[in-house]
């Protein structure tokens, strides 16, 4: 079944999706990439462009031409039925809202071959939340990773009890297939190994700022400093960007609630969405 992914379809393409999409196609797929409207379209040309120049810089065996032919090669639509009618694998990149990926899931079964397998990077939720409105619960499961995929590449393949599991054997090939490390789960836990640890370690540090007890910058360099860490949390949230924690935090505890109210009121409301937009707890470079 491995070998029959050749063409891969990933819908949303956000700072994560736009990888996926990207890595994918560096490693020879066929891709096509899905998003809502043309300025979402016109955005995600401008990340592949920009993957091109990471690339060359970061990736063994990448330059100029491979990389530059990699994010022309990308088929990028806003229907969804074209993104969807000749894949033999759909990774679903869309944001962190259960009613946004149910309904998009409940369209993508009518769209969709028999064959092709469904696939979500939900960073936190469970994929059984989702599998009933596929319409294929046995050719569905979790497929998650890591931002900056290039370099931080595990690919952590989570099924649900009614996946079967060649399919599950197959999207771990895949995972290898474009250069990531697969993390098999052997059953559901939500955020996967990754995010069980990584989602509360930052919202401590969302926290401590929210309440007034260090700024950002401290929190950070404490953790450096203190751990030997390269990054603090708040340098590990302008990476994922601001609006992921929130969408999470947003349908949490009445804590979290109250910590997803800070980071809109003081950064995502003034456009502080984090590095991919030059500026979130820091300022970058455009």
């Amino acid at each position: 079944m491995a070998n029959e992914f050749r063409k891969v379809t990933v819908l949303g393409t956000g700072v994560l999706g736009s990888q996926i999409a990207f890595q994918t196609a560096f490693h020879g797929f066929d891709v096509t990439a899905y998003d809502i409207n043309d300025e979402a379209v016109t955005a995600a040309r401008k990340r592949f462009d920009g993957l091109a120049q990471v690339y060359q810089q970061d990736v063994d065996g990448a330059d100029a031409d491979n990389t530059a032919s990699t994010a022309a090669g990308i088929t990028l639509t806003t229907d969804l039925a074209t993104a969807a009618g000749e894949a033999d694998l759909i990774i679903e990149a869309v944001p962190e809202v259960l009613d946004i990926k149910r309904d998009l899931y409940e369209k993508l079964g009518t769209l969709a071959p028999a064959r092709t397998v469904f696939a979500t990077n939900s960073s936190t939720l469970l994929p059984s939340d989702i599998a009933d409105y596929t319409g294929r619960p046995d050719r569905f499961l979790a497929l998650h990773f890591a931002n900056h995929v290039w370099k931080f590449n595990t690919a952590e393949v989570m099924g649900t009890e009614r996946t079967d599991p060649a399919v599950f054997t197959a999207v771990v090939a895949f995972a290898k297939a474009i250069g990531m490390v697969p993390i098999e789960l052997h059953k559901e836990k939500a955020g996967y190994v990754l995010n069980s640890l990584l989602v509360p370690f930052l919202n401590s540090g969302i926290e401590l700022a929210a309440g007034g007890y260090a700024e950002p910058a401290a929190v950070d360099e404490t953790w450096r400093i203190a751990t030997g860490a390269p990054m603090g949390p708040f340098q590990i949230l302008d990476i994922v960007g601001l609006t992921t924690p929130y969408n999470i935090l947003v349908n949490g505890s009445e804590a979290h609630k109250k910590l997803a109210a800070w980071l809109k009121e003081n950064y995502i409301d003034k456009g502080k969405l984090g590095a991919a937009t030059g500026e979130g707890f820091y300022t970058y470079p455009k």
